[in-house]
């Protein structure tokens, strides 16, 4: 047991080495051109993998000798070493047809079945994941507590392999492999203590970190790590096998999504990928950025939607643009609770995600974030021309999914409240740096959203109304929305109430302008950086904002909020509820987790009046209002952003209306103190809320001497000159 030695604490200096920069290969290894020559991915990779085979070798002949021979480990464990051994066989093995290529010749029926047999162990729908060690209630009851966290752990990183199998990163499968031996050797001496297989993760995550978020980094930043744009490009997208090279979960959204896509003519593909880039474009134009000093945009899409995204990839580069695309992040290291930045499929199970949404409580403390800060900041100091080069993200959102309730589970991890400040602090380091070297004045972003399959049956009709309302006329709107604006600017305050069993009372207060001949305190917002069109919004007073904000249902963060109240006072959250649980407890904790983000409050950082009634009343028509993404929603009525304003670390740029006027309610009384001090100016989250038409029975505009002026009531605009925007509540 050789390999054992070592393994604990003080490891062997060759385990130590500088990480080369590479990208995976695909499944089926097409190569292309790379700096002047004909290099597949694979070859990008032989030095690095050269570098570490015997490392994996040794590893893996450890792993095999466990399973073939006899053991001192004694149940309940053993159960838990037999099946990691066997699923970290079974990447070797998913590693061994991507080396070869073999899968190329496998028929599509075949790589279905093989893709979820990849997956079978968390799947819920099979009942699977109740008896898998992915689940932390399973292994809590199996293994105990201390332990059966820390294993649960384990194993949900070692899953990472089917990721990094299909990318050849041979690297990532080294260390779970040596990860798993060093903690196989360690209960061949006996059970150990909670502090023996703590430190063990810890040193673990903490000793990996510079490569796993160094490369990470590199992955937002670099286009030559190409490994989705080569899927994109060079795959025949009539093969619904290319799915399958991405080594995510396949399911029908994502088959049946691709299908519908390759049905439609080219023009029309065309015309919604022009949507998106047009509106990216719009949005340099709009913010007076230089796009011509850009050379990269980030693509994020859902798996499906390649043929849209090919047509987008070659419209961005008549813009000078080459594309960065890469997946959500893998390692707990690099994720955020369940956010998923980065190209993804159906999840496999959102309770599983879900349950380890805080798994880095194993390993966040001070001394953590100071190490994570320290190499982010070099990461990126390494490559601070690529990010002086990047533009931003453009986004293709999708929805339609089953609403996904949570459960919360007592076994799963928990931070401490040491802790949530710890991720309170990470955030807010791990922002400053990334903005330091892309500030937020100097790149732009749009998001565009379009529905998936399992919307229901009416799938497709679904599908052309949203392309309607993401092409809605800008200019009619533009109009209808000024109307709007001039009667806000004349405002000190305007209340919003609820009607029916909708307990809104909120009263928002403006910011004073000095010269309303030449300012304005809303934007006037149409389809750029934000499609669809269809909102006026400004950065409100903090001081004198107060009351309850109150929506019956709401999807924030990919997460549904039923009854979600939040109470202000001085623009600051105090209080908090929703229904969603049994107990306020856990309700509480739910907003603090998925809303707060762990912090004790947050400000209102922009206030609007949504103006697409085509997007609401379809919507309605379809009966999916609460199927859709915040990107639509927040458009079909008045919404409420807690945390940054919308003009976060861009506060300088002058912007103005299509009437000239500057906008010039861009700071709040926290984001003024940036310059004192920036941990209290920002926040690094903006999550919107948006109570619909139907629940409004008033918003009113209130002047100095105390005139009040509709704009909403009872769900319908009743200013003059607004009459456009009830015509389709009449259809």
């Amino acid at each position: 047991m050789g390999i054992c030695k070592g393994a604990g604490g003080e490891k062997p200096e060759a385990w130590k080495f500088e990480r080369l920069k590479y990208f995976a290969d695909a499944v089926q290894g097409i190569c292309k051109k790379k700096r002047g020559m004909d290099l597949g991915y694979s070859e990008l990779l032989k030095e690095e993998n050269n570098s570490v085979r015997e490392r994996y070798g040794l590893a893996m002949g450890r792993i095999h000798t466990f399973l073939e021979g006899e053991t001192n480990i004694q149940e309940p464990y053993l159960d838990y070493f037999v099946r990691t051994a066997v699923f970290l066989q079974s990447m070797d093995d998913l590693k061994q047809h991507v080396d070869s290529g073999d899968m190329k010749d496998s028929s599509f029926e075949e790589m279905y079945q093989y893709n979820h047999t990849l997956y079978s162990d968390i799947l819920a729908e099979t009942g699977a994941y109740e008896e898998s060690y992915a689940n932390p209630e399973y292994a809590v009851k199996k293994l105990g507590k201390e332990l059966g966290q820390r294993l649960c752990f384990v194993y949900t990183e070692i899953r990472g392999d089917i990721i990094y199998a299909v990318e050849q990163r041979l690297f990532d499968m080294t260390i779970h492999a040596e990860l798993f031996v060093e903690i196989l050797c360690l209960f061949e001496e006996g059970v150990p203590a909670e502090k023996e297989l703590s430190e063990i993760i810890y040193f673990f995550v903490s000793d990996y970190a510079d490569q796993t978020i160094d490369y990470r980094t590199r992955e937002i930043l670099d286009s030559e790590l190409d490994f989705a744009t080569d899927i994109i490009m060079n795959s025949d997208l009539r093969d619904l096998r290319y799915l399958f090279r991405y080594g995510e979960y396949i399911t029908e959204n994502e088959i049946r999504l691709a299908e519908f896509l390759n049905s439609m003519e080219e023009a029309d593909i065309e015309a919604m990928a022009y949507t998106y880039t047009h509106g990216y474009e719009e949005g340099f134009r709009i913010a007076g950025i230089d796009l011509s000093k850009k050379k990269t945009v980030n693509i994020r899409y859902a798996i499906g939607q390649e043929r849209m995204v090919r047509a987008a990839i070659g419209q961005f580069k008549d813009m000078g643009l080459s594309p960065v695309i890469y997946r959500a992040p893998i390692a707990r290291v690099n994720r955020k609770q369940t956010l998923k930045p980065g190209y993804t499929g159906t999840a496999a199970n959102k309770q599983y995600e879900y349950d380890h949404r805080m798994d880095d409580a194993l390993f966040l403390d001070r001394a953590f974030v100071e190490r994570k800060t320290a190499i982010l900041r070099n990461a990126y100091e390494s490559r601070k021309q690529l990010a002086k080069e990047y533009a931003g993200p453009a986004v293709i959102e999708v929805f339609g999914e089953n609403p996904f309730e949570p459960h919360n589970k007592t076994a799963s991890l928990r931070l401490t409240e040491k802790q949530q400040e710890y991720s309170v602090l990470a955030a807010s380091e791990s922002a400053r740096i990334v903005n330091a070297y892309i500030p937020q004045s100097e790149y732009s972003f749009t998001i565009i959203a379009y529905p998936v399959p399992e919307i229901g049956a009416e799938f497709e009709e679904i599908f052309a109304r949203i392309v309607e309302v993401n092409t809605l006329v800008n200019e009619a709107y533009k109009q209808v929305q000024q109307i709007i604006i001039d009667e806000l600017d004349q405002a000190v305050s305007v209340r919003v109430r609820g009607r029916g069993a909708n307990r809104t009372d909120m009263t928002v207060m403006m910011h004073d302008l000095e010269h309303p001949d030449k300012e304005t305190n809303f934007e006037n917002c149409t389809a750029d950086v934000n499609i669809p069109v269809g909102e006026v919004f400004t950065s409100p007073k903090l001081t004198g904002t107060r009351g309850i904000l109150n929506v019956s249902e709401v999807f924030l963060n990919n997460l549904k909020f039923e009854n979600i109240m939040l109470t202000f006072e001085d623009g600051k959250i105090t209080d908090y509820t929703c229904d969603n649980f049994d107990t306020e407890e856990e309700n509480r904790a739910y907003i603090k987790e998925n809303v707060l983000f762990n912090r004790d409050t947050l400000p209102i950082g922009e206030f609007a009046i949504g103006t697409n009634t085509t997007a609401y009343v379809m919507a309605n028509a379809y009966e999916i209002v609460y199927k859709l993404p915040i990107l639509i929603v927040e458009k079909m009525g008045p919404h409420f952003a807690v945390g940054d304003t919308c003009y976060s670390h861009s506060e300088e740029n002058r912007l103005y209306n299509p009437d000239g006027k500057e906008i010039v309610a861009k700071d709040n009384e926290c984001s003024l103190l940036r310059d004192v001090d920036e941990s209290q100016a920002y926040f690094n989250c903006h999550t919107d809320i948006t109570i619909p038409y139907d629940e409004i029975a008033e918003i009113t505009s209130i002047h100095a001497d105390g005139t009040e002026k509709g704009i909403i009531r009872n769900g319908r605009f009743v200013l003059d000159g607004c009459d456009m925007l009830n015509e389709p509540f009449k259809k």
